[in-house]
């Protein structure tokens, strides 16, 4: 009689310590944000401290600027030179020169008008026959010759207000320019590459230096989390993988967590975390079981390393719930 009662008392007891079924036991995990810059320098000032709430586009370290500063200051003086040689190319003579050839259109057209009126006072007297053949061809000559000044001051003119550059070599400086351009926006963002600030609203997982110190290209200065990038981490057995799919709605739970933390199932391992090796025998296949993968649907306290129960919200295959645990990845 006694022997039964402990054969019940041990049936009850391992009836109270099963697993609910479609609950998995998981762990949080962290995607996190490592910052670096890809030049090295001492570390000038630290914005943040771990623990810290940090808004996108804050700065959040800094590192000595001095050599790219210099060097911004060198780019800008040569895209200013490059600048000025293109609008100098482009540009005709200078406002003096142009003044006194027009003052010189202007006094040959007196010239020539003062010409043109003795022709035609010439031609008259001609007409009349006070005056030889002679006399009207110098008139006309001088009057031909006043023009070809008026012309001649007007050819000048043009020339003076032309760009003083040809074609070939105002495309070299417009290209001269380019490449300042260039080199200035390259010194601009190896000065940038020295202050860094958080690309996403974060919190700041840790810290890797301290003010002072000398940071190799690189190395990670800071670690961000941004809230949404935390997922749980829980394995199914294989008799449960058939019936998961990406986007399933599961529930996350945690101790002190108070509700459940809706999700999705986010990824679905193709291959076994812990199998025995070589063969996969009837017997042995419900020890398989496969990594999956879950997002919360929105922000949560949840945080990496936190161990976590995760319930499939639909009905799986019905199947026990596997022993989970550690173990080795299957050897083949």
């Amino acid at each position: 009689m006694r022997l039964l009662f402990l054969i019940l008392l041990a049936t009850a007891l391992a009836g109270c310590n099963r697993a609910p079924q479609n609950v998995y036991q998981g762990y949080i995990e962290g995607e996190f944000i490592l910052l670096a810059s890809p030049y090295a320098g001492q570390l000038q000032k630290l914005h943040v401290r771990r623990g810290d709430a940090v808004e996108a586009g804050k700065p959040v370290f800094a590192l000595e600027q001095e050599s790219e500063r210099a060097a911004r200051l060198e780019a800008e003086e040569r895209m200013k030179t490059a600048q000025a040689r293109l609008d100098n190319l482009k540009t005709g003579r200078r406002a003096p020169e142009i003044e006194a050839a027009r003052a010189q259109i202007v006094q040959a057209r007196a010239t020539r008008e003062l010409s043109a009126s003795q022709l035609a006072q010439q031609e008259r007297l001609f007409n009349g026959g006070f005056i030889s053949q002679a006399r009207l061809d110098e008139a006309r000559t001088a009057h031909a010759r006043d023009a070809a000044r008026e012309a001649e001051a007007k050819a000048q003119l043009a020339t003076l207000t032309q760009p003083l550059g040809r074609k070939d070599e105002l495309g070299a400086a417009e290209a001269e320019v380019a490449a300042a351009r260039a080199a200035l926006a390259q010194s601009e963002w190896r000065l940038a590459q020295k202050s860094l600030t958080a690309p996403v609203a974060s919190g700041v997982q840790d810290t890797f230096f301290v003010e002072g110190e000398w940071i190799p290209a690189g190395r990670p200065v800071i670690s961000l989390l941004p809230p949404g990038n935390v997922k749980a981490r829980f394995y199914v057995p294989e008799t449960v993988l058939g019936s998961l799919r990406p986007g399933q709605p599961v529930e996350i739970s945690c101790d002190g967590c108070g509700a459940p933390v809706r999700a999705a199932v986010s990824f679905i391992s193709s291959q076994a975390e812990y199998t025995p090796p070589v063969l996969y025998s009837r017997e042995s296949r419900s020890k398989l079981v496969f990594l999956i993968e879950a997002r919360p649907q929105s922000p949560t306290s949840l945080r990496p390393g936190q161990p976590v129960d995760v319930r499939l919200t639909t009905p799986a295959a019905d199947a026990a719930t596997p022993s989970q645990g550690g173990g080795k990845k299957a050897t083949q």
